[in-house]
């Protein structure tokens, strides 16, 4: 609620029951791509406010790593994977898993239908400025910014090894930086590693 008006946004799509990818298909070293951000996306921004606004940067302060205003890199539209999920889902490449990584990072890869499996992440990219300014400021640490933040991975498409150059041409044609970030583990405490 914004000074008495209250805005909800809601989106709803439909799939046949055969159809949903929840991950019971995940094998022990499928491997993890990890889809880049642009920015923050929707999560976290209570804990944002709390430590930047309470350090006295303002929004419209021009941040020389950002390239703009804290104000402009906060309100970055979050990028929407629908147009090349589609295209993988149309594809002959077999995907075990898609998670979009929103609060709770990549702790949302535990949302998998499976009791035990792990995730091994042990190749990440460098770490976007506005994380970095967060952390820093708010003295946070490494469990904190990975349990609320996406850390710069905004979704995950687990895959077969042998799929991996097939998943990052169709990823290129749409512009998306990515990597792979990591593999599937076997995990009775289903759990995420981050190194």
């Amino acid at each position: 609620i914004v000074d008495g008006f209250d805005l909800v946004g809601a989106a709803l799509g439909r799939v046949q029951v055969g159809d949903i990818i929840v991950g019971r298909r995940i094998d022990v070293g499928d491997k993890i791509i990890g889809l880049e951000s642009n920015g923050i996306h929707a999560n976290g921004l209570s804990l944002v406010r709390k430590v930047l606004l309470q350090e006295g940067i303002g929004l419209d302060q021009h941040i020389p790593e950002f390239g703009m205003t804290l104000g402009d890199e906060l309100l970055r539209p979050t990028h929407i994977y629908v147009p090349e999920i589609l295209d993988l889902l149309q594809s002959d490449i077999p995907i075990k898993a898609l998670i979009n990584i929103t609060g709770d990072g990549l702790l949302n890869l535990l949302r998998i239908d499976r009791e035990d499996t792990g995730f091994l992440i042990d190749n990440l990219p460098e770490t976007p400025p506005i994380f970095e300014m967060i952390q820093s400021l708010g003295h946070l640490d490494a469990s904190t910014m990975f349990s609320t933040f996406n850390m710069g991975i905004g979704f995950c498409i687990v895959v077969p090894p042998e799929y991996v150059p097939q998943v990052m041409l169709v990823l290129l044609r749409y512009h998306r930086r990515a990597w792979v970030i990591g593999h599937t583990i076997r995990d009775f405490e289903n759990t995420v590693y981050i190194k």
